[in-house]
């Protein structure tokens, strides 16, 4: 097999996870002898699917196969594209019906289509357990969720199955860079009615959210409210660690879920499927795990009473 060309699509390089994505391809990619080119779309879906075109019609810089993780939709026209071209094709982190017909599309050889996703909505019940453990069995979080799409549904899905019935949530609205998070603070700070709530806790969609949060909250001119805001416990997801179980651990976020970086699987499954030119499944799923471990949390923290 020649030395095989891969292009990544990620969907920004202000976030530890996708830098983390980036890493475990960069990583793979050496392993496997294979060349690979990693591009961001700034969060842009629009940008994201010009950026993969201009790879698939320039000769120059045409790839054997694209691992994407999507900022919108699953790309299936793009998709579709690629596998009509003989483009193998992978799409990361989200949930899409069109894999199993891609993978009936090009009958004269062997075009690998598959999808690799981390269990959003198991990583949502994790996030609703360490709620529990964290804030009790009463009380009111402030979760900062993703933009829309399937992994912040199923993570929000996920977290109102298992956090306890009487916490109450409210939601605001971010898109996964830590920009985002201290913009969503800082604009609900300015809302007369935040004061009133009483929050018990701040819980993220990722960990880069999380520490935005703080960060806002650590800009309050007020001093005793500042002390008071960042007294309250602030969880993540993604757990990178040199990022979101590092601030678990300097005592900035209270927990995060561990969510393995995909890419350089993703890759290795590309890989062996060519070798021997059979389909990889069509949809592997990666458990997450809390950090740190919920008994453990439950053990440390106990519940959590100061509030604003």
């Amino acid at each position: 097999m020649d030395k095989l060309n891969v292009l990544v699509s990620l969907i920004t390089d202000a976030n530890d996870y996708q830098l983390e994505q980036a890493a475990s391809a960069q990583s793979a990619a050496f392993q496997l002898g294979a060349n690979v080119q990693i591009i961001y779309s700034g969060n842009d879906a629009v940008q994201q699917t010009q950026q993969i075109l201009d790879f698939m019609q320039n000769p120059a810089k045409r790839p054997d196969a694209i691992l994407a993780e999507p900022v919108g939709t699953g790309m299936a026209q793009i998709a579709r594209a690629a596998v009509a071209a003989g483009i193998a094709w992978a799409i990361i982190n989200a949930e899409v019906d069109y894999v199993s017909t891609l993978r009936q599309l090009r009958q004269d050889s062997l075009v690998p289509v598959f999808s690799m996703l981390s269990d959003h909505d198991a990583i949502g019940k994790i996030q609703g357990q360490q709620i529990a453990a964290i804030l009790g069995d009463t009380g009111r979080i402030l979760y900062i969720e993703g933009p829309s799409g399937n992994v912040a549904k199923l993570r929000t899905k996920g977290m109102l199955a298992t956090k306890p019935r009487s916490v109450d949530v409210k939601t605001v609205k971010g898109d996964w860079t830590q920009k985002s998070g201290h913009y969503a603070i800082k604009s609900w700070l300015s809302l007369s009615t935040s004061r009133q709530l009483h929050i018990g806790m701040i819980a993220c969609q990722n960990d880069a959210m999380a520490i935005g949060a703080r960060r806002a909250f650590e800009e309050s001119e007020d001093m005793q409210e500042r002390d008071a805001w960042l007294r309250l416990p602030v969880t993540g997801c993604d757990g990178v660690p040199r990022a979101g179980q590092e601030w678990v651990r300097q005592g900035l976020l209270a927990a995060t879920v561990v969510s393995p970086p995909l890419m350089g699987d993703a890759m290795r499954l590309l890989v062996t499927s060519l070798q021997t030119s059979s389909q990889p499944p069509e949809r592997t799923l990666v458990a997450p795990s809390s950090f740190p471990p919920i008994q453990e949390l439950q053990s440390s923290l106990g519940t959590a009473k100061q509030k604003p």
